[in-house]
């Protein structure tokens, strides 16, 4: 994102989305750790995976700090970049948090292969304040909560297919889970730079066990 040649060579390579690992003319999708050992070689890669009921309960967690965080910005704030080199304001970012949770039921329920474009959608006019924002999220909040209590298999064992590939629905659950937990930390650290302290900071217990980038901006 921060590198115009290699923006250029991943487009050249007819791929539209990020994080990505290119070795010469070959490359992997960095959605799944498992994938990525793979590709660079590391023999008997394991890593221990929460359960889906754990995830989903951790998710609800982060989208419930997602709300309180984006009612907390000034709304003359709204549309300040969240940070200087990345083109995205604080408002996108909020109703990103919870987008990924509907492009993750468009992925599961629709069979809708590119959820980073259904997440990466602008938020509409009408959301103009914060609290607009976590009223959407709140909608969102219900549609996940909704589907998972209609599940029979909560093992999530069953194949779900997007731009990547195939993989468990179990992995793509925990995908958007710390995907929406590492963009609430950003949200978070946004509001202590204006000098606003987090209402209700995520704990270490809330992120455990989520495969969480050790940087806040990765």
């Amino acid at each position: 994102m921060n590198n115009p040649a290699g923006r250029e060579r991943m487009l050249a390579m007819g791929v539209r989305n990020i994080p990505l690992l290119v070795r010469g003319a070959e490359y992997v999708f960095c959605q799944v750790l498992e994938d990525v050992a793979k590709f660079v070689g590391v023999r008997g890669f394991h890593e221990e995976k929460l359960a889906p009921d754990a995830l989903m309960r951790k998710w609800q967690t982060v989208l419930a700090a997602g709300q309180r965080y984006i009612r907390q910005f000034p709304l003359d704030r709204l549309d300040e970049r969240l940070i200087d080199t990345r083109d995205q304001s604080i408002r996108h970012m909020g109703y990103h948090v919870f987008r990924i949770g509907e492009a993750f039921l468009e992925t599961v329920l629709n069979g809708v292969e590119d959820w980073v474009a259904v997440s990466m959608a602008s938020p509409p006019a009408a959301l103009r304040t914060g609290e607009d924002v976590a009223h959407y999220g709140e909608s969102v909040k219900q549609r996940l909560d909704g589907w998972w209590r209609a599940q029979t298999d909560k093992s999530c064992a069953v194949p779900v297919k997007t731009f990547t590939g195939v993989q468990p629905l179990s992995d793509f659950l925990e995908r958007q889970t710390w995907h929406s937990a590492q963009h609430v930390r950003q949200l978070a650290a946004v509001l202590e730079r204006f000098g606003i302290a987090p209402d209700g900071p995520l704990s270490v217990d809330d992120l455990a066990g989520l495969p969480l980038p050790s940087g806040l901006w990765e």
